[in-house]
């Protein structure tokens, strides 16, 4: 039979369509590129959720939930297919954390809390939110509002106080500030986590009362008036279940009595189960899958956790992105974006000076008059050498630079004023700097040592840089030491010979943020060669007037911050209290910085100052009774010499502009009107 051109079309198009047809089915709906209804900004957070949970397979949802690895202390990976955003965690409470550089160091969040103001706090919020977003990160582990009930506890600096109304509104404030910058706020950590001593294993074991009155209200006002997007639960047990997975605060409390719509994130590494989390309202492991990820799986497809379970988690997260912009607004930056700034500059050092309390100021010692003063004895290692800006741990920020309060009496003072310094006692230990006039070079002529810096931290190879410096004292804060070196995971050898001024025992002291070791005619008089935060070790050697020795001081950076230090004591000179003792006799006011030191991982053994520093006031206000004292300290310190000294100023851990914010307080520039929180 003859077919017409239309009929033999039609026996060709049909079976084209058909074909078509069954491929298209074919394609299994995991793999399709679905229409992005949640992109409809009209929705509301939680519809925009349900319309991407009704497209996610089980391993996206799951992917959610827990961590990876990667260039933020915590993340998870963007979903492609699906346009969700990757999350990047970053601590913390007083700035960009966790070793980042190029980002601004702000005040301690209890001297900011000292302001007692709300506005600040705000703005402070909005300050660290705009340069964790700028580097890439959109979820801020911050703020910390656990109550100061104990004030030896390592991470005092960083909470809010000891007044459960004044921390829960000033961190209402925070979360806000944050928040506004579409990055989703954590506050942490829930709850009664109050000590570093034991975190991961003691039970607070509190009653319903003390729980109500003291520990939760906080978390209340973070949840029901700032909206805060995360909750992070604590390392401790609760009346001896763990945080993550007691379900009478995760449940009952925080998701039921209090309707939180967020999600609970673990602090990091504090999971320690699969069913009992899940059940108990844990959303997100920390920084890994441990106990979610492939666990979690297995729980789901063996029934033990239901499929609404996983999509109630998946909600919660999906719906805090939407509701703080991460969708819409999504990060451009990344972890090696310079987003310090002028003006954090300033409104760092605003919120330090708003925070500044004045303790006692008998026979109205301050402020000080630049015109009549004549002379200022700064003194203390705080000044100085060893300026305490910040407290240690995961909220530690790495200051890109710190305004010492020496520099800024020095400049606001003006050259009217003779302005000098002694270091009175060692910084942990840490004896003066062997200056370059005891010094030769191994290669060439001058004074100093010769210094070869490698590109590994086994002193290995060839150097990438072989130059002279005048001794060894340097603080990197994890920047490069000089051209073509590693800004991490390096070595250096300093090497030449030292002259003995006098004979007898010489004390030497390195300090070192990692390791270090000091070799005294080829015999090891310090080992400090092990992974550290800055620890000092000292070792002593008998060495003769004139005669040289071969010395040489090796160190190694693994990661962090990098700090090496090499001081000595030597026969017949002077000792460093004395020295301050004589400047202070010889000055018309004597203004001595002291400090204790916090971090997170350690309690303080006692709230008397570290490192002799009530000796060292106390004979300065012996030399001279015109003396002040300036605390830096993120909690209550003792005072045995409060009678002895005019003046005495609260500062706090006050950021990388310590010297200016001090010398406009000190000099009447700004009134010191901060309160203890």
């Amino acid at each position: 039979m003859q077919r017409t051109a239309s009929s033999r079309l039609a026996l060709i198009i049909v079976p084209l369509v058909l074909i078509i047809t069954l491929l298209v089915v074919a394609i299994p709906r995991a793999h399709a590129q679905p229409q992005r209804a949640w992109m409809n900004e009209a929705l509301t957070p939680d519809q925009r959720a349900d319309a991407l949970i009704a497209q996610m397979t089980l391993s996206e949802k799951l992917a959610l939930l827990s961590g990876v690895g990667g260039a933020y202390v915590g993340n998870i990976p963007a979903n492609t297919r699906l346009g969700i955003p990757a999350l990047g965690l970053e601590d913390g409470p007083a700035g960009v954390a966790d070793g980042m550089t190029q980002v601004t160091a702000f005040p301690a969040p209890v001297g900011v809390a000292a302001s007692w103001d709300t506005t600040l706090m705000n703005q402070f919020g909005q300050a660290l939110a705009a340069e964790e977003y700028g580097k890439g990160a959109n979820i801020a582990l911050a703020p910390t509002v656990n109550i100061l009930r104990n004030p030896q506890w390592g991470r005092s600096f960083e909470s809010l106080g000891e007044d459960p109304y004044l921390v829960g509104q000033l961190g209402v404030a925070d979360i806000q500030g944050i928040q506004s910058q579409n990055v989703i706020a954590t506050v942490k950590h829930l709850v009664a986590n109050n000590q570093e001593y034991h975190r991961t294993s003691d039970s607070s074991n509190v009653d319903e009362r003390t729980l109500h009155e003291i520990y939760l209200p906080a978390f209340q006002a973070a949840v029901q008036q700032g909206n805060v997007g995360a909750v992070m639960c604590s390392y401790n047990r609760i009346n001896d279940i763990y945080a993550c997975e007691q379900p009478s605060i995760l449940g009952d409390v925080l998701k039921s009595q209090w309707a939180f719509p967020g999600f609970v994130m673990s602090d990091w590494g504090a999971t320690h189960s699969t069913l009992q989390s899940a059940a108990a309202g844990l959303d997100m492991q920390m920084p890994d899958q441990s106990y979610f990820g492939g666990a979690l799986q297995t729980a789901v497809q063996n029934g033990q956790v239901s499929i609404q379970t996983i999509n109630q988690m998946v909600h919660r997260i999906l719906r805090t992105m939407f509701a703080d912009g991460l969708f819409d607004h999504p990060v451009t930056g990344n972890a090696n974006s310079n987003v310090a700034t002028p003006a954090h500059d300033q409104f760092t050092t605003q919120a330090a000076e708003q925070g500044t309390v004045l303790l006692q100021n008998t026979q109205s010692i301050l402020p000080l008059n630049s015109g009549s003063v004549g002379s200022i004895a700064v003194i203390g290692p705080d000044a100085s050498t060893a300026v305490m800006d910040a407290g240690g741990g995961s909220a530690h920020v790495n200051a890109p630079f710190v305004v010492t309060p020496l520099q800024g009496i020095t400049a606001r003072a003006g050259s009217g004023v003779n302005v000098q310094y002694a270091q009175g006692v060692g910084a942990g230990g840490a004896l003066p700097i062997v200056p370059s006039s005891a010094l030769s070079p191994s290669a060439g002529g001058g004074s100093g040592l010769t210094g070869q810096y490698y590109n590994n931290t086994a002193l290995t190879g060839s150097p990438v840089l072989t130059r002279t410096d005048a001794n060894v004292d340097f603080n990197y804060n994890g920047a490069s030491p000089g051209t073509g070196v590693n800004a991490t995971q390096w070595s250096a050898k300093w090497t030449g010979t030292l002259t003995p001024p006098a004979t007898g025992s010489y004390t030497f002291s390195l300090t070192s943020d990692d390791g270090s070791r000091l070799f005294i005619n080829g015999t090891k008089i310090i080992d400090n060669w092990r992974d550290q935060a800055a620890n000092t070790q000292t070792g002593t050697v008998t060495l003769t007037a004139g005669q040289t020795a071969a010395i040489e001081v090796d160190y190694y950076q693994g990661g962090g911050l990098s700090q090496v230090n090499l001081g000595w004591q030597y026969p017949g000179s002077p000792s460093l209290m004395n020295q301050a003792v004589t400047l202070a006799k010889n000055s018309n006011v004597a203004v001595v910085f002291v400090n204790d030191e916090e971090s997170e991982g350690s309690d303080r053994g006692s709230l008397s100052l570290p490192n002799n520093q009530d000796q060292l006031i106390s004979a300065v206000a012996a030399a001279n009774p015109h003396t002040v004292v300036v605390v830096n300290s993120g909690a209550p310190v003792l005072m045995p010499w409060v009678s002895q000294v005019q003046g005495i100023v609260e500062g706090w851990y006050p950021g990388q502009e310590d010297g200016k914010a001090i010398a406009d307080i000190l000099f009447g520039d700004v009134n010191p009107s901060g309160k203890l929180p």
